[in-house]
C-alpha cells in the first residue's frame, strides 16, 4: 500500500518535475510553518541563474527568511526531493530549521546520512530532526529518468 505524500512533499515534487522541465536536476524543496502552511517553494535554477548555489533549498530558505523578515527560520520545516549537499545542510543549520524531510538519499553528494553527515558533527551548532524516505521511489525515478534522457 502507498503512503499519501504530505502535502508540502507533493509540491516539493511538482517543484522537482518543473525544474527537469527546464533542463535542471530535478529537485524541488518547501518550506512550510509548524502548522503545515506552504511558506516558500522552488526547483533547482543553477543553470537559469548561473549560480552554483542556486539549489532549491536554498532558494526557499533565502525566499522564507525574506518573507518572514528573518534569518532564523524557527519552527519551520524543509521538506526536499533529494537528500541535501554540504552547502545546503550548512544553510538548514544556520537558518535553524526545525524538521528537514527528505525523499531520495544522495549517496555521491549528499550530507545529511551520506558523506559529511553534517549534523553529526562537533561543529554543527543546530541539527534538525531528519526524516528520510519521504517519496524516496517517486524522487529516484524522477533523478534516473532525467539523467538516463540526457546520455
Amino acid at each position: 500500500m502507498r503512503m499519501k505524500l504530505p502535502e508540502p512533499m507533493r509540491i516539493a515534487f511538482e517543484e522537482a518535475e518543473a525544474a527537469a522541465l527546464r533542463g535542471e536536476v530535478p529537485v524541488g524543496a518547501v518550506i512550510a510553518d509548524a502548522a503545515g502552511n506552504i511558506i516558500a517553494r522552488a526547483g533547482n535554477r543553477t543553470l537559469e541563474l548561473k549560480d552554483p548555489t542556486a539549489h532549491a533549498e536554498m532558494l526557499v530558505i533565502r525566499e522564507a527568511a525574506r518573507l518572514l523578515g528573518s534569518e532564523r527560520l524557527i519552527g519551520c520545516d524543509l521538506y526536499v526531493t533529494l537528500e541535501p549537499c554540504a552547502m545546503c545542510a550548512a544553510a538548514i543549520s544556520f537558518a535553524r530549521v526545525r524538521r528537514l524531510y527528505f525523499g531520495a538519499a544522495d549517496e555521491k553528494m549528499g550530507a545529511v546520512e551520506h558523506g559529511a553527515r553534517f549534523f553529526g558533527q562537533a561543529t554543527c551548532h543546530h541539527a534538525p530532526e531528519v526524516y528520510s524516505g519521504i517519496g524516496e521511489e517517486r524522487a529516484r525515478t524522477l533523478l534516473r529518468e532525467f539523467f538516463k534522457a540526457r546520455r
